[in-house]
C-alpha cells in the first residue's frame, strides 16, 4: 500500500493509536508524523490474499499467525508503525490482548510492490523493518511480472537477497515453508510496465 503525507499534529505512539481509532482511513506512523494509506489495484489485493491464504492454511495448528493489511507492525526502535501487506508473527506476546491493535515481533514481512511504493518499500521502509530483532525474512512481490525478491537475515546479521522468477520455488525459512512462485499470482492478469500485452495466471 502507498502512503501520502498529511498535515497532522506531531504526537507520540499512544496518541497516534487513539487518534487513528477515530479516523475513517488507516495511517502509518513515523517519528510523530502520520501518512494516510491510499487505495490499491485489484491485482495488488489478489496477490496479498493469495499469499495470506496459503500461509494461514500451511501454518494451521502452529503458534504462528498470519495478518493482512489491517494490522499494524510497531517498530519501536524507529518510533514507527506500518501496515504490511502480509506478515507472520509466532511470538506469544503478539497473541496477548495488549497486542490487538499492533504486533511487535514479526518473523516474516511481505510487501506487494507498486510504481508509487517500490522505492520506499525497498529503501527507507526496509531500513526500518531491519530494526526489528524478530524479523528473519522480508519479501517483496512484484505485481507486473512473476518475480519476488526475498531478503533473509543470515547468521552474521547481514541481509542476503534470494530472487525468484517464473518456474522457481520460494523457500521461506522463517516459517519453514516452500511454495511455487505461481501461488502468489493465481487469478491475476499481469500487465508489464510499458507493455500493452496481458499475462493471465490461473490455478
Amino acid at each position: 500500500m502507498s502512503a501520502m503525507p498529511q498535515m497532522k499534529p506531531v504526537f507520540d505512539f499512544d496518541a497516534y493509536l487513539t487518534w487513528e481509532a477515530e479516523q475513517p482511513e488507516r495511517h502509518e506512523f513515523v517519528e510523530g508524523e502520520v501518512f494516510a494509506m491510499t487505495g490499491a489495484r485489484s491485482t495488488h489485493n489478489t496477490i496479498a490474499l493469495n499469499f495470506a491464504f496459503f500461509l494461514k492454511g500451511a501454518l494451521r495448528g502452529t503458534p504462528c499467525r498470519t495478518h493482512i493489511e489491517g494490522v499494524k507492525v510497531r517498530v519501536e526502535a524507529a518510533d514507527a508503525a506500518f501496515y504490511p501487506d502480509v506478515f507472520v508473527t509466532c511470538d506469544p506476546v503478539d497473541l496477548s490482548p495488549e497486542r490487538e491493535t499492533h504486533k511487535t515481533a514479526p518473523r516474516l514481512v511481505a510487501e506487494v510492490l507498486s510504481d508509487s511504493t517500490a522505492a520506499y518499500d525497498r529503501g527507507l521502509k526496509f531500513e526500518q523493518y531491519q530494526r526489528l530483532p524478530s524479523l528473519q525474512e522480508y519479501l517483496l512481490i512484484e505485481q507486473d511480472r512473476l518475480h519476488v525478491d526475498l531478503f533473509r537475515r543470515n547468521a552474521e546479521g547481514l541481509w542476503v537477497l534470494h530472487p525468484a522468477g517464473p518456474g522457481d520455488r520460494v523457500t521461506l525459512a522463517s516459517v519453514g515453508l516452500d511454495l511455487p512462485i505461481e501461488v502468489f499470482y493465481e487469478d491475476t492478469v499481469l500487465v508489464p510496465a510499458g507493455d500493452t500485452g496481458n499475462v493471465s495466471v490461473n490455478p
